[in-house]
């Protein structure tokens, strides 16, 4: 199935313009439910209700409001929060250029593809210059009435356009307090490096499946069959506290797989 644009923009710097159309470059496998009377399976729905009341409120009579650290609420009326909005553009303006390496992947959030919008010429020729210079755009653009920042690069010859997480939603380490315990002795110093060498191996993300979902389906299709089904926990060892030991047991467990 041919992927579908979700958005259309103008990557712009300078005089430069080249429209674009986005294209997420991920999409949700999750497992979606429908929610059912338990008695006579028939569907049901959620709703706002007044607690006080047990009455069903309309969105339209709904506010939004805002708890202080204090422990207050500040309401917020529909209008006011409308004219908060960032104004709606097409442009995605390059604001500077730097090197691959200055964003840290901390600050990555969700790529999107990017493809032509008409003008091809512009689009290759944005696509050599990023080549040529081997550096990648900072970006800002607005989209459905939300202002991102981003990364422009190229992956593979194809330009993506990577949103970044804001300065105050990355915690620093700074934050975290140095791990303590005592240091690894030599012998176990060696056993963590052979178990290291062992697993070592290329990164194939064809090899790693969201687990839970596949039986989650498979459940799902037996019983469609109507067959009986029993599910199996996954076992898992427990672990050993004990560096040494939790050490030759994954060493011995390596080489039996190798």
């Amino acid at each position: 199935m041919a992927a579908r644009a979700m958005w259309k923009g103008v990557v712009r710097f300078g005089e430069v313009r080249v429209p674009v159309k986005l294209y997420s470059a991920v999409q949700d496998r999750s497992v979606h439910f429908r929610l059912l009377h338990g008695k006579d399976r028939s569907p049901v729905k959620q709703a706002m209700v007044n607690p006080q009341t047990d009455e069903a409120v309309p969105y339209s009579e709904a506010r939004r409001a805002y708890r202080t650290d204090e422990g207050h609420l500040v309401c917020l009326e529909h209008a006011e929060l409308e004219e908060l909005e960032p104004e709606q553009t097409r442009d995605i303006e390059l604001i500077s250029f730097l090197p691959p390496e200055e964003i840290d992947h901390r600050w990555y959030s969700r790529p999107y593809y990017l493809g032509p919008d008409g003008s091809e010429d512009a689009y290759f020729a944005l696509i050599e210059a990023l080549q040529r210079n081997g550096r990648e755009g900072l970006a800002r653009w607005v989209m459905r009435k939300k202002a991102y920042i981003g990364a422009l690069r190229l992956h593979q010859g194809y330009p993506m356009l990577i949103s970044l997480r804001h300065d105050e939603e990355v915690v620093s380490l700074d934050t975290l307090n140095p791990p303590g315990g005592t240091r690894l002795d030599a012998k176990e110093l060696d056993m963590a490096q052979q178990l290291i060498g062992m697993l070592e191996a290329p990164f194939e993300p064809e090899q790693y499946h969201d687990e839970y979902r596949e039986r989650v389906m498979a459940l799902i299709e037996a019983k469609q069959r109507g067959e009986s089904v029993k599910v199996t926990p996954i076992r898992r060892p427990e672990p050993s506290d004990d560096v040494t030991t939790a050490l030759e047991a994954s060493l011995k467990g390596g080489r039996k797989r190798a």
